[in-house]
């Protein structure tokens, strides 16, 4: 009876098994039809040539123009990008029918269907795909309105409808989206007013509704504290400049009808790397502080009516590369800051009333004509003429003495600061609340990085795969004169587990020198148990994105496979190899000749800082407490500051330091159990350790020792300069300025804050560390860059690429 029994029990077991394998074959057979339904729909295009009946979809080698990304036999992301240009699908071709396809793939969240010549209304069928977060379907043929049906993807983060023919008014309830990060509208016929409800959109970072019809007022957009970029290009928008946050990167208002004066919060915006306000009718003064805005290089206010006295000693941004002053109502001299920075620099000012003659310029009577005529039509509505006389004569001697007595001010307030020590006042203080998780503003298709952030990889070779042979060329099979330890260098911790059967057996780091001369550092990772390649691949997708100047960043993968199953035996990562030791041997280990100046010490922490702040905003979700000491700072051989060591969701076990120090400059953060609303602010306290290092100019290894330093600084910065400079590394006691010293000592202090919501933002740090930057500039009267880059020594260091 019992052997009955457990027979059939088995043959229920056996049954269920069968079933499930059958079920999980069905599943992956009905996408992979999909597939090949969709490239038929799409009239077989070029880009999806490699399709098959046979094709393995999860396993296809992910390029920049066909991507499909595979999570538990399901599709989760499909990229297909033709060639721009693309011509329109045959008249036979039914959008809908397209659409329909498409939702059989069910658990979507990233679609991009790019230069397809797609064409039709867009269907609101697409809410099928209810776990949608970003959709991108520009420079295709798509028209009609934007439909209602989209207002259910509540998860949806980017919205990409650029280039299409889509029209009428925007709806109310995109500003509904509890999530929606980047909305983009660019090239299309749509018209109307700007909805009130984008004001709602707090987690909105990019806005771009460029070459469209748009008019009316711009929605007041200062409560949205994360928006960094907003295009409003080639509308008919104005005529008030619109209410925005302090955050922006990017702000672009060119061929509008604005025709207000420029608040004087722009000058504030010390993130605003480009501002375009050209082609309108701004009036009122030109602000020359946003000529040395920290963070500008592309300013362009040509096309106005803006007045004022521009003088040859104003400051400059050395990071600015285009600059055009043309077809205004400016007086005086071009300032010789604009003149005498980088040979690459465009700098146009022609059709002012500039005392130059390098340019085509009016007589100075006619900046002064064409002012008071904007200042007089404003009042012509008055119904007496002799009170539009005398309003006139008011208005006249009013410009004409206003102008004088602002230049006369300005200019002995520009050779009083010459003379005297640069004073700011105390360093911001931040009540905002962090946000611990940031959505991607990214305007192509890639998940995880924004195109803000991507400026910081410039310089590095694209993301590729490698093969075995050419990595055993580069150390010559590995051989142990290429070992580096267990990640020595370019290394990074390991945590957020796959499937707990994974584990690892080593993580060993080669150095490596490729084909082209450049070399590398080479982290070989070797896995005890088999696990196929694509469980891999979204943790691949996610280390291809963490690529920042001012981290040690990944230059490609190679995985090592069994031959019997395909599973992986090893991995290799393989990031840039960074030269010139770390941070803390150009500080408290290195000679006095090598020791870094003060200037160089602000520009390091600058570039920690940025690299910091890519981790926690560059990528979804961010990355967060990254154990960082100052051991983990690499510099290159221009001294550029880079973090080696972060947290990385790819492997299931912490792999320790080699060659670092072990107890040096670990954390001693007293809250390590902080809380996620705060996750970021651990991050903050790490960095508050290094700054007080590179104060002080000696290691700091106790809680204790760390404590008593904080103290320290906290009686100097309340004491005279005296005090402060008794503190300060000696190496560098009597090149840095009081100011400098003192907001540096500041914002180190507040970093090191006991309370994590009490301890600084990121941006705020940035904002205190790069006016530590130019003050200290200022005042050695130096061209060169204070912005991220570190101003080299007399000499440029050596390449050293030996072994440390």
């Amino acid at each position: 009876m019992a052997k009955a029994f457990t027979h059939a029990a088995a043959t229920l077991v056996l049954t269920f098994i069968l079933v499930q394998i059958n079920y999980s074959e069905q599943l992956q057979s009905s996408q992979a039809q999909t597939l090949i339904r969709i490239q038929r729909l799409l009239n077989n295009p070029s880009v999806l040539s490699s399709w098959n009946s046979s094709t393995e979809f999860c396993n296809t080698e992910p390029s920049s123009s066909l991507t499909v990304v595979c999570y538990e036999e399901s599709i989760t992301q499909l990229h297909i990008v033709s060639n721009k240009g693309a011509r329109m699908l045959p008249l036979n071709f039914s959008m809908d029918s397209f659409i329909t396809t498409l939702v059989s793939l069910p658990d979507l969240k990233v679609l991009t269907l790019v230069s397809l010549g797609l064409w039709g209304p867009l269907p609101g069928k697409l809410t099928r795909l209810s776990s949608l977060e970003i959709l991108n379907m520009s420079s295709n043929f798509l028209y009609g309105a934007v439909p209602q049906e989209l207002s259910s993807l509540t998860s949806l983060q980017t919205l990409i409808l650029d280039e299409n023919m889509l029209s009428g008014r925007l709806p109310d309830w995109l500003g509904s989206l509890p999530v929606l990060a980047v909305l983009s509208l660019r090239k299309n016929l749509f018209n109307g007013t700007l909805p009130n409800s984008f004001s709602n959109l707090d987690n909105l970072r990019v806005l771009a509704l460029s070459h469209n019809h748009f008019y009316g007022e711009v929605p007041d957009l200062n409560g949205l504290t994360y928006l960094q970029e907003l295009d409003l290009e080639d509308n008919a928008l104005g005529p008030q400049f619109p209410k925005l946050g302090n955050k922006l990167v990017k702000l672009v208002l060119s061929k509008n009808k604005f025709r207000s004066g420029i608040p004087d919060e722009l000058s504030s915006y010390y993130q605003l790397q480009r501002l375009d306000l050209s082609f309108n009718k701004f009036i009122g003064p030109f602000p020359p502080s946003l000529l040395s805005l920290p963070s500008i290089t592309f300013l362009n206010i040509a096309e106005n009516k803006l007045t004022g006295m521009l003088f040859d000693n104003l400051s400059c941004n050395v990071g600015l590369e285009f600059v055009d002053l043309s077809s205004n109502l400016l007086s005086g001299h071009l300032p010789n800051c604009l003149l005498s920075g980088s040979k690459n620099r465009v700098v146009l000012y022609a059709r002012n009333c500039l005392a130059t003659a390098n340019e085509n310029q009016h007589p100075s009577s006619f900046c002064q004509n064409e002012a008071l005529a904007v200042g007089i039509l404003p009042q012509r509505k008055k119904s007496k003429q002799a009170s539009k006389a005398v309003l006139a004569s008011g208005i006249i001697g009013g410009i004409v003495g206003g102008i004088i007595l602002v230049g006369l001010v300005f200019l002995l307030a520009r050779r009083i600061n010459a003379n005297k020590t640069i004073k700011k006042p105390q360093t911001r203080l931040i009540a905002e609340n962090a946000s611990t998780w940031y959505t991607s503003k990214l305007l192509s298709d890639a998940r995880y990085i924004s195109q803000t952030m991507k400026l910081g990889a410039l310089g590095l070779p694209a993301y590729r795969t490698f093969s075995l042979e050419e990595l055993e060329e580069a150390t010559e099979n590995f051989d142990t004169s290429a070992f580096m330890g267990e990640g020595s260098q370019g290394q990074v911790k390991v945590v957020k587990a796959l499937p707990s059967t994974l584990n690892l057996s080593c993580s060993q780091m080669y150095r490596g020198r490729l084909k082209d001369g450049s070399f590398v550092a080479i982290r070989c990772l070797k896995m005890k148990k088999s696990h196929s390649t694509r469980n891999f691949m979204h943790h691949i997708e996610l280390i291809s994105k963490l690529r920042h100047r001012h981290l040690v960043s990944a230059l490609g993968h190679c995985f090592e496979c069994y031959l019997d199953d395909s599973s992986v035996s090893r991995i290799f990562l393989i990031f840039e190899y960074v030269p010139n030791g770390t941070l803390r041997s150009r500080i408290s280990e290195g000679r006095a000749h090598r020791s870094l100046t003060w200037t160089q010490r602000i520009a390091a922490a600058i570039g920690v800082a940025k690299g910091i702040q890519f981790l926690h905003t560059g990528i979804v979700p961010g990355v967060y407490s990254n154990n960082l000491k100052i051991t983990d700072i690499l510099l290159d051989q221009n001294l550029v500051a880079k973090i080696s060591s972060y947290n990385l969701p790819l492997l299931n076990e912490n792999t320790g330091k080699v060659g670092h120090g072990a107890a040096a400059g670990s954390s001693v953060d007293p809250t390590t159990n902080t809380s996620a609303k705060h996750e970021d602010k651990v991050d903050v306290y790490d960095f508050g350790l290094i700054l007080l290092e590179i104060i002080v100019g000696r290691p700091l290894n106790s809680k204790n020792e760390v404590g008593t330093v904080k103290d320290q600084l906290q009686a100097a910065i309340a004491a005279d300069g005296a005090a402060r400079r008794s503190v300060v590394d000696p190496a560098v006691n009597k090149s840095c300025l009081d100011q400098s010293l003192k907001t540096m000592m500041e914002i180190c202090v507040r970093c090191l804050h006991k309370n994590p919501a009490d301890r600084p933002s990121v941006e705020d740090v940035l904002w205190n560390l790069q006016f530590a930057a130019q003050v200290q500039d200022a005042w050695r009267g130096d061209s060169q860059s204070s912005e991220g880059s570190p101003i080299s020594a007399s000499q440029p260091p050596q390449l050293h690429l030996g072994l440390r």
